[in-house]
């Protein structure tokens, strides 16, 4: 029920995207999202203090805020320019992308059936652009820009919680991301209006309460159990897009879809057996 409801709200969220980018620029959307989504966390920092601030590794959280800040922008610019179904679907290859950065920048082994896994989720992604069939528009680019940045805040994540706690994670995030943002969007300001507004606020907390809905599924479950409820994203937005949007997504979309998403859980899955492997034998 948690990754229901965070894929629900991500899916709110981009719908929500789509819709103020036709008005608000990206940069302007990508400052008002992390403003309302630190409010989202505010209470949180309240309750547990300065304790929260606890840390020895300030430059990779602010590295790591400074990467997601630039994300955001190109991610929302996709979702303003490109069908969202294609966007969640070629969203689903960041797995994928964060496998190779660990292979390049932690050195990590990865095994034939990982590389094969890979192999297939590109091959996923060559289903939905269709090369030499259909015209790669720069909101693919984009997109596919925006799963490898995800994918090495992943990573980031993953060395950051050797030593921090989730509580500190967010915190950082939150605090860092709002003025970050706040310096490209004076360059292209425009007051939005209270009806901008309100959909700014619906996306920021939408964003925040499901990146904390999906913290409390890792949880209270193991990621086998969780991942496969990710695909819903493709779902539920496919649904908002068609009725508010009128957009269809195509069967290539779904097929594609579905072949990175099942490339990407494979290698989450083999992800946690390893790990298991490496603490049993520890």
């Amino acid at each position: 029920m948690f990754m229901l409801g965070a894929t629900l709200l991500a899916a709110m969220m981009n719908s929500a995207a789509r819709h103020v980018t036709e008005t608000v620029h990206p940069f302007e959307l990508v400052f008002f999202r992390n403003l309302f989504a630190f409010l989202f966390v505010a209470p949180l920092l309240w309750r547990v203090g300065m304790v929260a601030f606890k840390t020895t590794r300030l430059p990779l959280h602010a590295g790591r805020a400074g990467l997601n800040v630039v994300n955001m922008f190109v991610w929302f610019t996709a979702v303003s320019i490109t069908p969202l179904s294609e966007v969640v679907a070629l969203g689903f290859t960041a797995p994928i992308f964060a496998t190779i950065l660990s292979v390049l920048i932690f050195r990590e082994v990865v095994g034939l059936r990982r590389w094969s896994a890979i192999l297939i989720g590109f091959v996923g992604a060559l289903i939905i652009l269709q090369p030499g069939f259909h015209t790669v528009s720069t909101g693919h680019g984009l997109t596919l820009l925006a799963a490898t940045m995800w994918a090495g805040g992943l990573l980031m994540i993953k060395s950051l919680s050797r030593t921090d706690s989730s509580v500190t994670m967010v915190v950082y995030m939150s605090v860092l991301m709002t003025p970050i943002s706040l310096i490209p969007a004076l360059f292209v300001w425009g007051w939005p209006t209270w009806t901008e507004l309100g959909w700014m606020a619906m996306i920021g907390f939408a964003g925040g309460a499901s990146q904390y809905l999906l913290a409390q599924a890792f949880h209270e479950a193991d990621i086998g159990v969780i991942m496969p409820f990710d695909f819903m994203k493709l779902v539920w937005v496919s649904l908002i897009a068609f009725v508010i949007f009128s957009e269809t997504p195509t069967f290539t979309t779904w097929v594609g879809g579905a072949v990175i998403f099942a490339s990407g859980f494979y290698i989450a899955r083999r992800e946690t057996v390893r790990n298991a492997e490496k603490e049993k034998s520890q």
